[in-house]
């Protein structure tokens, strides 16, 4: 399984907490759109012996793109690669721009999974993020695409200053009211650099707090579970047959190409990254130069990333892999770190797979920086 992520960057405006690549200018929109499709075209060779099965557009915000240029961009990958007969084809998009007009015709297309980033359903939450759209658009479109999308994911934010713990559990029964199969959720993030970071530094806004975070996160966990949906990632909960095709292959290490301005690609034991420049990377692409920066992983690479993805999905990391794939040293070295962790229960083994135990997921991440090997090679 193979797939395509294609970022499209470019948003009506900046929400608070964003570090993503993008501009608030259309202008060079027109000349990205076709240099998406020529990288698209360029890159093919890459995927030869591949077969794509999922096709992603993320950005940025994708549904700021016109329907046809969407459908060029998909025309371009059927044109150019083997794709499978039914491949889960994502579009991110943003309730401001999915009129019932829109969704008519997004369900016409051949996208047939909806990420669509509500963030919260409370105006005060959505003010301090600058988000572009309002409580009442954000339910309006869940109750339009719901009639003609079934794969529907949507994206909550939890830690949010002022966000109480019956306001999260609201957020999340809304959500849950829409019948949505799928939601992601992520800790508000004060990322270096961004208006959020000012905002905080100049006294605007209170500083998130790691203790509501956790405390939120344990009410999503256990109000979603009660509902039947499957914990598979740490930001991630879908139900039974409905989780992201696209996520689950970069969590389980597949080949992915990524085009556009930023976008990363993986090959397996090489990881590349476009430049984060919309006029050079369009420059690049006319000049039929490839604007990307490549680094070949070392052993010790791919087992962190292997260790960091597998702790936080389901699937947890596999010991007899860790010792086919890396060697005896790194098993050892895994056991010895893991100990503690094990003996402050924050980690189990259970048929030769490691995972977090419920009281360890919200500290996986750190978790597993502590499993790095960082001086083997």
């Amino acid at each position: 399984m193979s797939g395509i992520y294609i970022h499209i960057p470019f948003c009506k405006q900046a929400c608070h907490y964003c570090d993503f690549h993008f501009s608030t200018s259309m202008k060079k929109k027109d000349e990205m759109v076709l240099a998406i499709a020529k990288e698209i075209i360029i890159r093919k060779s890459e995927f030869q012996n591949e077969i794509v099965e999922t096709i992603y557009f993320g950005g940025g915000t994708p549904s700021v793109l016109e329907n046809s240029e969407i459908q060029l961009l998909i025309d371009t990958v059927y044109e150019h690669y083997k794709v499978s007969e039914n491949p889960e084809i994502t579009l991110e998009a943003n309730p401001d721009d999915l009129s019932k007009e829109r969704i008519l015709e997004l369900s016409k297309s051949p996208i047939n999974r909806l990420s669509i980033g509500i963030q919260s359903f409370f105006e005060e939450d959505l003010k301090l993020m600058n988000r572009a759209h309002n409580s009442a658009e954000a339910k309006n479109c869940l109750a339009e695409a719901t009639k003609y999308f079934d794969n529907i994911s949507l994206d909550l934010i939890y830690g949010i200053p002022g966000l109480t713990d019956e306001m999260w559990k609201q957020n999340i029964e809304t959500a849950l009211s829409f019948g949505i199969p799928h939601i992601s959720s992520y800790a508000l993030t004060v990322e270096p650099k961004t208006a959020l970071r000012k905002l905080i530094d100049t006294g605007k806004i209170a500083e998130p707090q790691d203790e509501v975070a956790s405390n939120h996160f344990m009410i999503l966990v256990e109000m979603l579970q009660k509902n039947d949906f499957i914990h598979y990632e740490l930001s991630n909960f879908g139900k039974e047959n409905y989780f992201s095709k696209n996520n689950s292959a970069y969590w389980l290490g597949k080949k992915y190409i990524g085009v556009g301005p930023s976008a990363h690609s993986y090959d397996g034991k090489k990881r590349g990254w476009n430049v984060a420049n919309n006029s050079l990377y369009i420059k690049s692409i006319q000049e039929n130069k490839l604007p990307i920066e490549t680094e070949t992983l070392t052993v010790s690479d791919r087992y962190n990333e292997y260790i960091m993805t597998g702790l936080r999905t389901i699937w947890g990391v596999s010991l007899e892999r860790i010792e086919n794939e890396f060697g005896p040293e790194y098993l050892n070295y895994l056991n010895k770190q893991a100990q503690k962790f094990l003996n402050d229960d924050l980690v189990y083994i259970t048929e030769n797979i490691l995972r977090p135990t419920a009281k360890g997921k919200f500290l996986t991440d750190g978790i597993a920086s502590d499993l790095f090997y960082l001086n083997l090679e």
